[in-house]
């Protein structure tokens, strides 16, 4: 928007186009996790992931950065199916939950935290020192992931290729929940910062972002425990619950500046926190859920559809949030992605529990 001069929306659409990628290249990545070896996938993934770094500061025009941003949403999404089926074969069946939730707090942390970086690095140095530092910390990645060890998974399957080794059929219950949380994901982690101007607040938002990783990383203490104890459903459900109303007290918080500019404040940012700690929830409790309705062999296929669902939410509110931001304000933004996260709460009490129950695959 500084540089290219560019509106709301197009912005949105260019922000978009790297989840919109990934979420294009996952079923295919899946299953090809399924049946080459999953490590090397992860690394060739990582590699390529990392590279793209290099592009965003030597791109000169608007098309350069979109081409950019499907080639590096395409490695994303094939990094991320990899990493996260190598995650469920290296740990033991009974600590699955406790073992994806420190992944999924790692990986949601780092969701979190390059933001609020991002912000603080722009605002000293410019934006470029943000890609410099993302290909910096990109390569440390890399080295270590090379230490990873693995079982070898190279099994070739004789199966006919159908829609059912791209996609997950069974779990696409579960999908929709993952598309109506992720809507206002997408919308928080990257228009906080204009939603805060709305509001008067500025654009340093490292608070609330800082209050969001707090809260993410205190969800991980209980939930992936609790997950293996067998409350999975509970866990989900109080995830949900406290994201969907952390998300209406972000709403509400543009009514206080008619009472207390600084309360506005203290409203915003902590709201940030009960959407931190909801998510941590959310991630590896749902992920246990895809991965306890599969075999061995589809795990790969089963996290490209946990995966696909719930960047498609994320797609529409990197899409919509500025849409809406543009036409009204960014508060009717927040209010609808509020909502879907409270319609997410009512399809997974009333069907999904339920329809979990019936498919899971008991030990």
């Amino acid at each position: 928007m500084e540089t290219f001069n560019t509106d709301k929306i197009l912005t949105g659409a260019i922000v978009a186009a790297y989840t919109i990628a990934a979420v294009i290249i996952r079923p295919i990545s899946g299953y090809l996790v399924d049946i080459f070896n999953r490590k090397m996938m992860y690394i060739i993934s990582l590699f390529s992931f990392v590279v793209c770094f290099v592009g965003y500061p030597l791109a000169g025009s608007i098309s350069l950065i979109i081409a950019l941003r499907i080639m590096h949403g395409l490695s994303f999404g094939s990094l991320t199916v990899s990493a996260n089926t190598l995650v469920i074969d290296i740990s033991p069946d009974s600590r699955r939950g406790e073992a994806l939730g420190i992944y999924g707090v790692a990986n949601t942390l780092g969701m979190v935290v390059g933001p609020m970086l991002a912000v603080y690095l722009n605002k000293l140095y410019g934006y470029h020192s943000v890609f410099y530092y993302a290909l910096g910390v990109g390569i440390i990645a890399f080295i270590i992931a090379n230490f990873v060890k693995a079982p070898q998974t190279n099994k070739k399957t004789n199966k006919k290729i159908s829609l059912s080794r791209f996609v997950l059929k069974i779990g696409l219950p579960a999908g929709s929940v993952l598309f109506l949380v992720g809507i206002p994901f997408g919308m928080v982690t990257s228009y906080a910062a204009l939603y805060s101007i709305e509001l008067g607040l500025g654009k340093d938002t490292y608070w609330f972002y800082l209050l969001m990783a707090i809260g993410i990383i205190i969800s991980r203490f209980f939930s992936g425990k609790q997950t293996d104890k067998g409350k999975l459903s509970a866990i989900i459900t109080i995830g949900t619950t406290v994201a969907a109303i952390s998300l209406f007290i972000m709403y509400f918080s543009k009514y206080t500046n008619n009472i207390d500019a600084s309360l506005t404040v203290y409203i915003f940012n902590l709201s940030s926190f009960g959407v931190g700690f909801g998510y941590g929830c959310i991630f590896p409790a749902m992920n246990t859920l895809f991965m306890n309705m599969v075999p061995y062999s589809k795990r790969g296929t089963a996290n490209s559809t946990y995966m696909t669902t719930w960047e498609a939410g994320v797609s529409i509110g990197l899409l919509f949030a500025p849409l809406i931001g543009d036409s009204i304000n960014y508060s009717s933004a927040f209010l609808i992605g509020a909502i879907s996260a409270l319609i997410s709460i009512c399809v997974f009490v009333f069907y999904v529990k339920n329809h979990y129950e019936k498919h899971r695959i008991k030990n």
